[in-house]
């Protein structure tokens, strides 16, 4: 059977899963997969497979039935753990499961998901027993679009017919009620921390960049968020010494991706470093300004669009792009790069975003 003839041969399917197993990014841009999935399979139960938080941000997805958490740890321990949600993935009796991850452990939770009508997207390894597992593969899509569009089209590739992408979050009104709290109105959000230093824009810089906003909008207020590692509540103490201002909101580490998504949705515009709160943001159709060094793969993960703003230089300690073995900035130093983009040069994109966003809201 060709590929293009695998949604025709698997159209009445009633109960679907989707592997991956990514973490906030990744699961963002799977949502308008699953949004065709729902609509080629309308009678279809649709459950998903992905990392803690991954889990959390699909079940915001009013059309994905279960969100199922799958740790991505390798303990012996985690193992057996591993074992028993096998065999509750069994007892669900799916007819068709999906991959877009690729990825060894993704792909062995695919295989053995019981499921008889199993395709995947290939990861950056193959071996042979994949082929085992998962008879049927999509091809590898041209990385000049965003990851989400690349994986609706290897679903076009599966014989899909394509609508336009759709996100569609549903934040809980609990989460709605419970960031009122720490959102007033004309409220921006900024993330100054992401997964790691070499994404993220100079401290002295967000500090000077938050007092200017706080000077020049004198009704405004900044909220900032982070993660609960000690890394970005240092990094975020740090920031809210620096800048020292009353307007300044800084919200309490520890809570739910739909809280946060609830504070996001809030606000005016998002300002932040290459990090899984962009993403979030942008598929709640928050206006974005975001900072990113110019890597290999930038344009897959950057949003799209002309209310956001992307402020990038190009790094010449890319590993993949310039077959360098070590990062001239290390692993784990500042991105010297980063550092390059001005305060002056954030404020004019700062007021860029508020113009277009200005002059596409409706009334």
């Amino acid at each position: 059977m060709r590929l293009a003839e695998f949604y025709n041969a698997t159209r009445n399917a009633r109960k679907i899963i989707l592997v991956d197993l990514g973490f906030l990014g990744d699961a963002i841009h799977t949502i308008p997969a699953c949004w065709e999935l729902h609509r080629h399979y309308p009678d279809a139960e649709l459950h998903t497979v992905f990392a803690p938080v991954g889990a959390e941000v699909l079940a915001l997805v009013p059309c994905v039935h279960r969100s199922w958490a799958w740790p991505r740890t390798r303990s012996l321990k985690d193992w057996r753990s591993d074992l028993r949600r096998w065999r509750e993935l069994r007892q669900q009796h799916f007819d068709l499961a999906l991959n877009f991850s690729g990825a060894d452990r993704p792909l062995l939770i695919t295989g053995f998901s019981g499921a008889p009508w199993r395709v995947a997207y290939p990861g950056d390894r193959r071996h042979i027993w994949a082929r085992w597992l998962i008879p049927r593969w999509m091809s590898r899509q041209p990385r000049n679009q965003p990851v989400f569009e690349q994986r609706r089209r290897a679903l076009a590739e599966c014989g899909f017919s394509l609508a336009a992408p759709q996100f569609g979050l549903r934040v809980p009104d609990e989460a709605l009620a419970a960031a009122a709290r720490w959102v007033p109105p004309n409220a921006v959000h900024v993330s100054i921390s992401a997964s790691g230093p070499l994404k993220e824009w100079p401290l002295p810089h967000w500090i000077s960049f938050a007092r200017a906003v706080l000077t020049e909008f004198p009704d405004w207020r900044i909220v900032a968020t982070g993660a609960a590692t000690e890394r970005e509540q240092t990094r975020l103490r740090e920031f809210a010494a620096g800048v020292h201002h009353p307007r300044l909101v800084q919200v309490p580490p520890g809570g739910s991706v739909a809280l946060l998504a609830a504070i996001l949705s809030g606000c005016r515009l998002h300002v932040g470093a290459d990090s899984g709160a962009l993403h979030l943001a942008a598929a709640l159709g928050v206006p974005c300004l975001a900072f990113f060094r110019d890597y290999e793969g930038t344009i897959e993960w950057a949003p799209t669009g002309s209310r956001h703003r992307i402020l990038k230089r190009p790094c010449p300690c890319d590993i993949n792009r310039y077959r360098q073995p070590v990062p001239a900035c290390g692993f784990a130093g500042p991105a010297r790069c980063l550092a390059d983009i001005s305060v002056t040069e954030a404020l004019e994109a700062f007021r860029a975003v508020l113009r277009e966003s200005a002059a596409t809201t409706p009334g």
